[in-house]
């Protein structure tokens, strides 16, 4: 089984396009915000810049792409796919380092993002399979990105932008509820399928079990903390609407 190496890694290029990116939204494009959104807003162009490229990209390298794996969770990592991975562990350098800089009391999203980058250079560049599965979720996990990057830049202008406001307003029902749905239903029937492959030893002799348990400890945990995060979101909603009902 040949191992992907460091020489062969893409991160260095993809990590320098995220600073670039991230620097663009700081200095250009949000320069006249408050400075403490800035780096927030600064954020979401990354992530702007990585949610739904990866989407296309997983959907490419999973299933259109010329060297297609099987479609098995379990099969070797394709050079595309690999590249696909290196796309997304810089993104996560990179917004990790923008928590541990401006927010590092957040806790939460470091301790998700340094777990995150765990899976994916463990699948990466020690286990060599497993990608295929991991791709899926990646999509599951950033299909929403359009939606709640939107939701975020709005509610950081809302306070000083009447049309953010509205935005708002208008955009959280709905994004709460495609978020419920991903996150919710198909991503946790997704993870039950993978968990049912490898305790029936689908992986046995190529994914080791230190990397497929501490993969699906990750994935679990990841799922369980997003549902919690959308739970308070749709809470603060429904207080929102109730005062506004009673001022009405």
């Amino acid at each position: 089984m040949e191992i992907p190496t460091l020489g062969s890694s893409s991160i260095p290029i993809f990590t320098l396009m995220y600073t670039f990116i991230y620097l663009l939204g700081y200095f250009i494009f949000f320069k006249n915000w408050d400075t403490k959104k800035k780096p927030d807003a600064s954020s979401c162009l990354i992530s702007i810049a990585h949610g739904t490229p990866v989407v296309i990209l997983s959907t490419y390298a999973n299933f259109l792409h010329s060297q297609t794996p099987q479609h098995h969770f379990a099969s070797q990592n394709t050079p595309f796919q690999t590249l696909v991975f290196d796309f997304s562990i810089a993104y996560f350098i990179i917004d990790t380092s923008h928590y541990l800089i401006f927010t590092p009391h957040d806790h939460l999203f470091i301790a998700h993002h340094v777990a995150v980058l765990y899976v994916f250079i463990t699948c990466r560049y020690v286990v060599g399979y497993g990608g295929f599965a991991i791709l899926i979720l990646l999509m599951l996990a950033e299909v929403t990105s359009p939606l709640q990057n939107a939701w975020s830049l709005a509610r950081y202008r809302k306070d000083e932008v009447a049309a953010a406001a509205r935005v708002y307003r208008g955009l959280s029902p709905y994004f709460y509820g495609v978020y419920t749905v991903v996150r919710g239903v198909f991503g946790p029937l997704f993870v039950y399928k993978l968990g049912v492959f490898y305790l029936n030893g689908g992986g046995d002799g190529v994914v080791p079990f230190w990397a497929w348990a501490s993969w699906m400890v990750v994935i679990v945990s990841a799922i369980l903390l997003s549902m919690l995060w959308v739970s308070c979101l749709w809470l603060n909603l429904f207080k929102e609407r109730s005062k506004m009902r009673k001022l009405s």
